[in-house]
């Protein structure tokens, strides 16, 4: 399975395991490259410190390519990309700011850079500052979301026909059969995140997997959108956060409910109830908590067995 994706990264398959918060750390992302795909390691919700020590252990757990994804409004993010240059990390994932801020900086240091998007102008704004690729992330994702509610379904054929660069499509992605359908609509490879979330070597606490897995379709819902528009599984604080809506509350009132570290509350340290559970809609169609190489594995051949039904179709 060769491609502009796999080039790119010098991977076996074009699968990219989302850098998410308190889910991505060493473990993930070297299970995930040792499986064939791209491991990323989320530094968003990680001290400089810590992520120095995430990629050493992950360079002596796997000698395939990984990278880091870098969220740009991350507080010391000057530090980050100080770490990431003098670690020798080749592939970095940058999200939720503007491109021109880092590209130029990491490719002088011969970083391979990839930017998330949500729209079709975001994405020709980050090839216009000289990314190397771009994910193409649809509205089903979990986390942080863009403002424009496009599915992927859209959004990936909408960019696909404006991008030249290799694209990357995100939310909604954990099977193989999506991972084909994406790429029928003209994504070069898939970035998936949910379905990494129910792994073993995900570092988010056993509690919030299990919730994930017992997930129905319906359960998670894009909200606060005032602040930062993020998808959410249903409980206490989601419920906290509808009645403030309901009783018209202000973005500051929001952001005193909201708190600090209510994310690593619920997805880290496994309070289901007054914690920020961040999931995507294809939740509902995770039953199973694997071991990274079997989801890999598992989507290779979803992906092949899709790709010869869809070969006897006829119209």
């Amino acid at each position: 399975m060769t491609n502009r994706i796999t080039d790119l990264f010098n991977i076996d398959y074009p699968i990219v395991q989302g850098g998410m918060i308190w889910a991505s750390g060493w473990r993930l992302a070297s299970a995930v490259s040792n499986a064939g795909g791209l491991g990323l390691i989320g530094a968003g919700s990680m001290y400089p410190e810590v992520l120095t020590a995430h990629i050493r252990k992950c360079k002596q757990a796997t000698d395939r390519s990984f990278g880091v994804n870098v969220p740009m409004l991350y507080p010391q993010i000057d530090k980050l990309m100080e770490i990431i240059v003098a670690e020798g990390v080749k592939y970095v994932f940058t999200s939720a700011g503007n491109p021109k801020t880092w590209t130029s900086f990491l490719k002088d240091h011969g970083i391979t850079v990839v930017h998330v998007v949500s729209s079709v102008r975001f994405a020709l704004k980050a090839q216009e500052a000289g990314v190397d690729a771009v994910v193409a992330e649809g509205f089903e994702a979990g986390g942080h979301n863009g403002r424009e509610e496009t599915t992927t379904l859209t959004l990936i054929p909408a960019v696909r026909e404006k991008l030249n660069i290799p694209l990357i499509a995100a939310g909604g992605i954990a099977s193989g059969s999506a991972m084909l359908a994406a790429m029928v609509l003209g994504a070069d490879g898939v970035q998936v995140g949910s379905r990494f979330v129910a792994s073993e070597e995900a570092s988010s606490h056993p509690a919030f997997k299990q919730k994930v897995v017992e997930a129905s379709e319906g359960d998670t819902r894009l909200t606060l959108k005032e602040l930062a528009p993020v998808r959410l599984l249903k409980n206490k604080f989601y419920e906290a956060v509808e009645n403030a809506y309901a009783n018209c509350a202000t973005p500051e009132q929001l952001k005193e409910l909201l708190g600090r570290a209510r994310a690593k509350r619920g997805m880290f340290e496994g309070d289901l109830e007054d914690g920020e559970l961040e999931i995507g809609q294809v939740s509902a169609l995770i039953h199973d908590i694997l071991p990274a190489a079997q989801i890999v594995s598992n989507m290779v051949a979803e992906f092949r067995a899709a790709r010869e039904k869809a070969s006897g179709f006829s119209i």
